[in-house]
C-alpha cells in the first residue's frame, strides 16, 4: 500500500521536499522533510492544512488534481506555523466559498500572518465539537502548546482517523529509509519536547477514542501496531529514558579533555557498564545530541574551562537540554583547566536549575592531561553511577 493512500475517500494532497537544508533553521534534514496535507471528499469537501510555501506549486496542482472539479468548501487549520498554513491566503482567493475551520486562538493568529478579510467566512469550534460533511463526520480536541497555543487535532469518526497535526511527526520524506522512532524522536525532543505536560492532556484525549489511522503533519501516515506510538509519545511526554546507560557528552578543545572522558568511559566498561556512549558536541549536530541525552538515564558532562568559564559547545548544549525540560536523570561532571578551572562550577549551576536532576560527587578535576593521581576520583565518580 502506498505512503500516500489513506483511504477511497480521503487523499493526501503534501508535497515532499528534498532541498531544505534546516527544518526550522535549525535541525538538518539529510533525507529532507514532507509538509502533509489532506482531503476528505464527501457532500462537503474538506481540506486539512496547506503545505509551506516550498511545496505550494506542488500542493495546489495534487488539490486540484484530487478535487477533479469538486469545491472546496472548509479548510481544516491545525496549526498556524507557516510550514503548514503558508498557502490559506492563496487558497482562499482560488476558493473564495470554502469557509475555515479554526478556533479563536487560530483566527487571532491568521490576521497577524495575512491580510485576509474573514467577515463571514469563518467557522469557529471549541473542544468537542462536530463538523458533519455527509457521511464523515469531524470533531476537533484542542492541542495547546503541543508545540503553539492554537493547535487542535481532528478525529474523523467514520472512518477513525486522527489528523494529529505535529503530533507524531518524524524528519524524512515518504519513502526515506531510517527507522521511525530515530528521526521521531530527534523530531519530537527538539520541538515539542519542553510540553511534556501538554502532549499527556492530549494522549489522554486521544486514548478516549478508537484510532484506526494517524496522520500527521510530517513523515508517514501511520496505520498499523498503533500503540508502539503512542508508547513511544506516553515515553518521551514523560522524560522517561529509554536506555539504561551513560552518556559522556564531551566538549574538548585541544583533544585532552576527549581522552579523560573516553578514560572514565573505559572504566565505566570494566566497572560493567554495557552501554557507554562518548559524544563530542563540537562535532555532533545540538538536535542529535538533545536526542541522546534523553535517550540515557545517566550522563556525564566533561569540558574544558574557556574564557573563564565553560566550553561553549557544552554551555549551548546544557542550555538547549534544560530549554527541553531535561529532567528524572542523573549527571556526573568531569572538568579540565590549565590554571584556573571553572566548567564544573557553570556546568553545575546549570545542572542545578533543572529540575530532579541528581548532580553526583566527586566532580572530576583534570589540569591539563589526565594523570594517574586522577584515576582514584574517576573511579570513583564510575562507581557512583553504576550505583545510581
Amino acid at each position: 500500500m502506498s505512503d500516500t493512500y489513506i483511504s477511497e475517500s480521503v487523499f493526501y494532497i503534501g508535497a515532499s521536499d528534498m532541498t531544505l537544508d534546516l527544518f526550522e533553521s535549525q535541525y538538518p534534514v539529510p533525507n529532507g522533510v514532507t509538509y502533509n496535507s489532506y482531503l476528505i471528499l464527501d457532500e462537503k469537501n474538506a481540506v486539512l492544512d496547506t503545505v509551506d510555501v516550498r511545496g505550494s506549486e506542488q500542493w495546489f496542482a495534487n488539490l486540484d488534481q484530487s478535487l477533479a472539479g469538486k469545491p472546496a468548501d472548509y479548510l481544516v487549520i491545525s496549526h498556524m506555523e507557516p510550514d503548514h498554513a503558508a498557502n490559506i491566503e492563496q487558497f482562499v482567493r482560488i476558493h473564495p466559498e470554502a469557509k475555515l475551520v479554526g478556533n479563536a486562538k487560530t483566527f487571532g493568529m491568521i490576521r497577524q500572518f495575512f491580510d485576509l478579510d474573514l467577515e463571514g467566512r469563518t467557522v469557529e469550534v471549541k473542544e468537542g465539537d462536530t463538523l458533519s460533511l455527509g457521511t464523515h463526520i469531524l470533531q476537533f480536541f484542542m492541542a495547546p502548546m503541543v508545540h503553539w497555543p492554537e493547535v487542535m487535532v481532528t478525529y474523523e469518526q467514520t472512518e477513525k482517523i486522527l489528523f494529529s497535526a505535529d503530533g507524531f511527526g518524524r524528519f524524512g520524506t515518504m519513502d526515506s529509509a531510517e527507522e521511525w522512532s530515530e528521526e521521531a524522536a530527534r523530531y519530537y525532543l527538539n520541538i515539542v519536547g519542553k510540553y511534556g505536560a501538554q502532549v499527556q492532556t492530549l494522549l489522554k484525549k486521544a486514548a478516549g477514542l478508537d484510532i484506526r489511522m494517524i496522520c500527521p503533519l510530517h513523515g508517514p501516515v501511520l496505520r498499523e501496531n498503533l500503540e508502539y506510538y503512542l508508547e513511544k509519545y506516553q515515553l518521551w511526554s514523560t522524560y522517561q529514558p529509554e536506555k539504561h546507560g551513560v552518556l559522556v557528552a564531551c566538549a574538548s578543545i585541544h583533544g585532552n579533555t576527549a581522552k579523560a572522558a573516553k578514560h572514565l568511559a573505559e572504566i565505566l566498561r570494566e566497572q560493567g557498564e554495557e552501554s557507554v556512549e562518548v559524544l563530542d558536541l563540537s562535532r555532533t549536530d545540538i538536535s542529535v545530541a538533545v536526542r541522546k541525552a534523553f535517550y540515557y538515564d545517566r550522563m556525564v558532562v566533561a569540558a574544558a574551562t574557556y574564557d573563564g568559564g565553560v566550553f561553549p559547545c557544552m554551555e549551548e548544549f546544557l542550555l538547549h537540554i534544560r530549554s527541553k525540560n531535561y529532567q528524572k536523570r542523573t549527571v556526573g561532571i568531569l572538568e579540565n583547566g590549565s590554571w584556573a578551572p571553572m566548567a564544573g562550577k557553570v556546568m553545575r549551576g546549570l545542572l542545578e536549575s533543572m529540575k530532579n536532576v541528581e548532580i553526583l560527587e566527586p566532580v572530576v578535576t583534570v589540569k591539563s592531561a589526565v594523570k594517574d593521581a586522577d584515576l582514584a576520583a574517576m573511579k570513583e565518580l564510575a562507581k557512583k553511577l553504576a550505583e545510581a
